[in-house]
């Protein structure tokens, strides 16, 4: 290797990570003295301003993506740095694309598949440096912070896209259409041998073959030459409890997370995380490992990815139900083979309490628990289309920048169509992210007449991005739009009363309304202590009349063409 292509990790005491500044100025270097193997360019800008760089390394020159997609050419893509506290992946992806470029067997390897690469993702988290922020973790010297300049988790921001970071990934990843991602981090939680643990795209929510393939082929594969490389690796160490002896489960990872997200867009992810409490010479050395172990992979059985992925596209234009909403099964375990260290229960020494420790002096390996099985707990029938009113101008652009096929009404109809009513919502007491969060949706599926106007959005699921469209526009979808706010409007009642109109008129409404006199005579019996409560009683009759209705309360904006 030339010596002045050195790393920054390389160059110091492998307790070192790189800077923002030395990293760009490397692959800007790097890129200007291999021109034909990698290009690197500036893809947008944070919300402080700070440019989002991407590149490619493309073994025979050709950089231009529509081109590369013509081709039905592998990509695999490597994200880094989104937590910038958790920096081995930064470091290791500037080796790989340097050896990529100074060793023509290496570059010869790649064949047709292109290597996409974001260097650092959350470059406003990743200026904010210290060495404070990681309370448990064992190096780097100093490190960025998980937050970007806007306080945000970025990792918690993909289907939500408050920040810039996101916008620009989310039309990157639907442009470039990856087969297989790679997003490094670096986990906490229980103590135990391994240096890396594997979270991936849940394989039940993958499905048409994707999912079997992951779980059957792809996975032994990479836990099979991970500990032939001296990197034995694990599933991600998820304690159904306190500690891995009662059993771990394997990650639910919702469209919020990389992973998740990636999943919508029917491509394998991968979080690999390594173990905080190793060295972080040990934490570089394995992630180098596991990007180049599951790059190989995708080269070598890229045309099989690229077909399976092909076939769950293709089901999902003609498929009758869309499952929308996952369940860990409890009742049906896996196992899976595991390293721990002995978990003991002492006095803390702070409190009046027991904690727990982990004996590093008694190592044992057994096989636990696996919940690796999630079933579907709601399941939707597909509509042919949805069709979203152009006023929620905020969910039609992120359908845009996910490549959402959309066309537009070109005169005012009136249709028949499903609708929901959102019969209760259950939110979080404090701000999640940024939003106040609904952990609960409880829905009820109707059918009406409306009248759309000229400009409305036509989503119709005879396309490749069908999953994008039905897991953010289902109200009931895991973080659909509904879920993180983009809807809360339809939540408030526009109209109120005066308590001394209404009392009178309220008495007309029960014996005008038999409907209304039947459910306030059951919610009397279920509430004794709120008759007491004027505003709770005339409330009450107020939301339930016909007299006064407002068709758009609690009426969710989006309808469905069945």
């Amino acid at each position: 290797m030339p010596p002045d292509l050195r790393t920054t990790y390389e160059l110091g005491n492998h307790n070192q990570t790189t800077t923002w500044l030395e990293c760009i100025t490397f692959y800007k270097d790097l890129a200007a003295r291999y021109p034909q193997v990698l290009h690197f360019e500036q893809i947008g800008l944070s919300d402080s301003g700070v440019p989002i760089h991407a590149g490619v390394v493309s073994a025979d020159g050709v950089f231009d993506r529509e081109q590369i997609k013509r081709a039905g050419r592998t990509v695999f893509f490597n994200n880094n740095g989104i937590h910038p506290g958790e920096p081995e992946g930064i470091d290791a992806c500037m080796a790989i694309v340097r050896d990529l470029c100074t060793q023509p067997e290496r570059l010869a390897a790649l064949g047709s598949t292109v290597l996409l690469f974001i260097p650092i993702y959350n470059v406003d988290g990743s200026l904010n440096r210290a060495n404070t922020s990681r309370v448990n973790q064992d190096g780097p010297e100093q490190f960025g912070f998980r937050g970007n300049s806007r306080h945000l988790d970025l990792n918690r921001d993909f289907i939500k896209c408050d920040s810039l970071n996101a916008q620009v990934f989310n039309r990157l990843l639907a442009s470039w259409d990856p087969d297989v991602m790679v997003d490094t981090h670096t986990s906490n939680g229980a103590d135990y041998p391994y240096t890396m643990t594997l979270i991936h795209t849940q394989t039940d929510k993958l499905g048409n073959g994707l999912g079997p393939f992951l779980q059957d082929t792809m996975l032994p594969h990479i836990f099979a030459h991970m500990e032939s490389a001296g990197w034995p690796t694990c599933p991600y160490v998820n304690p159904v409890k306190d500690s891995p002896d009662h059993g771990i489960a394997e990650f639910l990872e919702v469209p919020r997370f990389s992973t998740g997200f990636a999943a919508l867009h029917h491509v394998i992810g991968f979080m690999p995380e390594t173990h905080m409490l190793k060295p972080f010479a040990d934490r570089y050395a394995s992630m180098r490992a596991l990007l180049d172990i599951t790059m190989a992979f995708t080269v070598e059985h890229g045309e099989k990815i690229r077909q399976l992925r092909a076939q769950a596209k293709a089901a999902g234009r003609t498929q009758a139900e869309w499952p929308i909403h996952w369940a860990m099964n409890e009742e049906q375990p896996s196992t899976v083979p595991f390293k721990g260290y002995a978990a003991q229960y002492t006095p803390s020494i702070l409190g009046d309490y027991q904690r727990l420790s982990y004996d590093r002096s008694q190592p044992w390996e057994r096989d636990i628990a696996y919940y690796n099985r999630f079933d579907a707990d709601v399941t939707v029938a597909a509509p042919k289309a949805y069709i979203v009113p152009q006023a929620w101008r905020e969910v039609i652009e992120r359908l845009r920048w996910n490549g959402v096929e959309m066309s537009r009404i070109t005169t005012e109809q009136t249709l028949t169509a499903r609708y929901y009513h959102i019969a209760s919502v259950g939110t979080r007491a404090t701000a999640y992210e940024g939003h106040m969060f609904h952990d609960m949706v409880d829905v009820e599926a109707r059918t009406g007449q409306f009248t759309v106007q000229a400009g409305d959005y036509v989503v119709s699921l005879e396309q490749d991005n069908a999953r994008y469209a039905v897991e953010t526009l289902e109200p009931q979808a895991h973080d659909s739009f509904f879920r993180w706010g983009f809807f809360n409007s339809v939540l408030e009642k526009k109209e109120a009363f005066s308590d001394y109109v209404f009392e009178d008129m309220a008495s007309e409404l029960l014996r005008d309304e038999p409907a209304l006199a039947a459910k306030f005579a059951e919610w009397k019996a279920a509430n004794p202590a709120l008759l007491s409560n004027q505003e709770a009683v005339l409330d009450f009759i107020f939301a339930h009349c016909q007299r006064f209705a407002e068709p758009e309360w609690r009426r969710y904006p989006v309808i469905a063409l069945m």
